[in-house]
């Protein structure tokens, strides 16, 4: 077996000082979520000189907050939306062929409690079947009342008439995230967490670079570069808006707002709820909503909702009646009905809806009407909305957009199609599905890199070791406590009484390798509020 390059190691210092090299870049892209980071990579590979940069951590936002899944849209074929589905689904492919360690295929069963329900929803799931063609995970199924409680032993037997099973994908957003940027770095791109673009540049009326500072000293810097992108999900409004007010001549406000976010709630329940590694799909509950219940890294996360937010809070916190309804509705389905006591962690995404609107005459959507990419007077370029699964045709479709707009000299692109993240190379490592506890089969071909640190051997808790941690301080950038327990490791994600836990061992090991404050005691109070359990009586 070959063995894995040495990763790039990702110490703050030396990032810095190349931040503050006087140094013109092709594309300076603002926000480390999904987008970002794939729009980073693609112009990466294609030859640009690329910088981003995150005010946060990477991720930090809606990008470490999905429900997991690599997926084609069932509910979107349900609208007839054919087109979306299929892009979709082809991403899906290549998500979990350029990831084998951190996405992969997932059954699903639909259980029907009524007879007419097998043949209807199995009619929806064998037509998703052939749109995604050869990119298939496998076929549609219709399931007797045995066979469904064989795969969701946690099913709710009374009534149960029997079920369809179907194929989608999983994965592990925050880690698929950094291995995002991890391979970026690889093509030569800059990438730095924590620094806040805190202005646009501009030079004879067109946006010229950033200003932005660290986010951990304050200390200033700036970024030329001839084309800059706004991929900042909910928060993209905020740039608009410099960008608007620095152009605005005739005395208006010239942005109108370009999203109206949406929060969606995740609980939290361990594994015996569901049982087996199937996940349990709702194509409609009592409100017409979709429930999952997702079986993943040794829990079971049951959501979502979809619920309207006029603010954009770092951490949203559920509602109570989000709480209640996924609560409730689990009650329906499982046969132990899930109680606010066995939440063991709670929290929140906000979608960037995007808000049909005129941008200076110029609104034009991506391949996908999920997002959006707008070009600015000043050439500015914006893109939110979308999703996980399609984030490299996001990437693509703003590269694009660079190009017709002159901001950008044309490159071929499909550059990502075939490129194997960081870790992908999976000959002779043992694979694990997502669905199973978290260790070392997450970190792919760098397995045996991982295992040559300190502390290899010295478990903290399932799925963390000593050594994991240095791994992501040296090689992950890593900073705080927070970094580790909540998007390297996902274990705030998954047990937020054992995240808090685990922080004095935490803040010690990553002291020791970076010497920056690892931030224990916003942690502490972070992970509490993933413990904030609204309560009907409260």
């Amino acid at each position: 077996m070959l063995h894995p390059p040495a990763p790039l190691p990702t110490r703050r210092e030396d990032l810095l000082a190349r931040l503050g090299e006087d140094v013109c870049y092709d594309i300076a892209i603002v926000g480390g979520g999904a987008t970002g980071l794939g729009v980073a990579l693609d112009a990466a590979a294609r030859g640009f000189s690329v910088v981003l940069v995150e005010s946060h951590d990477f991720a930090k936002g809606t990008s470490s907050r999905a429900t997991k899944l690599v997926h084609g849209g069932v509910r979107y074929l349900a609208q007839g939306n054919i087109s979306l589905v299929r892009e979709a689904l082809h991403e899906r492919t290549t998500l979990l062929h350029n990831a084998p360690h951190l996405a992969q295929p997932l059954a699903f069963v639909v259980p029907a409690y009524q007879w007419w329900e097998i043949p209807y929803y199995g009619a929806g799931l064998t037509a998703y079947d052939l749109l995604a063609g050869q990119a298939g995970l496998g076929k549609t199924a219709f399931l007797g009342h045995n066979a469904t409680r064989e795969l969701l032993p946690g099913v709710m037997p009374t009534g149960l008439v029997g079920g369809v099973k179907y194929w989608d994908g999983q994965f592990d957003d925050a880690r698929l995230a950094l291995a995002l940027a991890r391979t970026a770095a690889t093509k030569g791109a800059l990438l730095v967490n924590y620094c806040q673009a805190t202005d646009l540049l501009y030079q004879a009326g067109k946006v010229s670079g950033l200003a932005c500072a660290d986010a951990l000293t304050g200390t200033p810097y700036t970024i030329r570069s001839r084309c800059v992108v706004n991929a900042t999900g909910v928060w993209v409004d905020a740039l608009r808006e410099k960008d608007g007010i620095a152009n605005a001549h005739d005395g208006r406000h010239p942005t109108k707002p370009m999203v109206a976010p949406s929060q969606g709630v995740h609980i939290v329940v361990d594994r015996e709820f569901l049982g087996g590694n199937t996940g349990l799909m709702v194509p409609k509950t009592a409100d017409g909503r979709v429930l999952f219940a997702v079986p993943w890294l040794g829990k079971v996360i049951l959501g979502t909702t979809d619920t309207p937010r006029h603010d954009l809070p770092r951490e949203p916190q559920a509602f109570e009646d989000e709480v209640s309804f996924i609560l409730e509705e689990s009650a329906r389905y499982l046969r132990r009905a899930p109680q606010r006591s066995d939440i063991r962690s709670i929290w929140v995404g906000l979608r960037p809806l995007v808000k049909p609107q005129d941008d200076d005459g110029e609104n034009t959507k991506g391949l996908s009407r999920e997002h959006t990419v707008l070009v600015s007077r000043s050439g500015l370029v914006t893109v939110t909305g979308g999703k996980w699964t399609t984030y490299r045709a996001m990437a693509e479709d703003v590269l694009e957009r660079c190009f017709t707009k002159g901001l950008l000299e044309a490159r071929s692109g499909g550059v990502t199609a075939h490129l194997a993240l960081v870790g992908a190379e999976m000959d002779g490592i043992p694979r694990r599905p997502i669905s199973d506890t978290a260790g070392l089969h997450t970190y792919g071909s760098e397995c045996t890199l991982l295992q040559a640190l300190p502390g290899a051997q010295r478990w903290l808790a399932d799925g963390l070791s000593e050594a994991m941690v240095r791994f992501a301080a040296r090689n992950e950038y890593a900073v705080t406590v927070e970094d580790v327990l909540a998007r390297r490791s996902r274990c705030l994600f998954l047990d937020a009484r054992l995240a808090m836990a685990l922080v004095p061992i935490i803040g010690e090991i990553l002291l020791q390798e970076t010497g920056i404050d690892p931030q224990v005691a916003a942690f502490t109070a972070l992970a509490q509020q993933y413990l904030h359990i609204p309560n009907k009586n409260s």
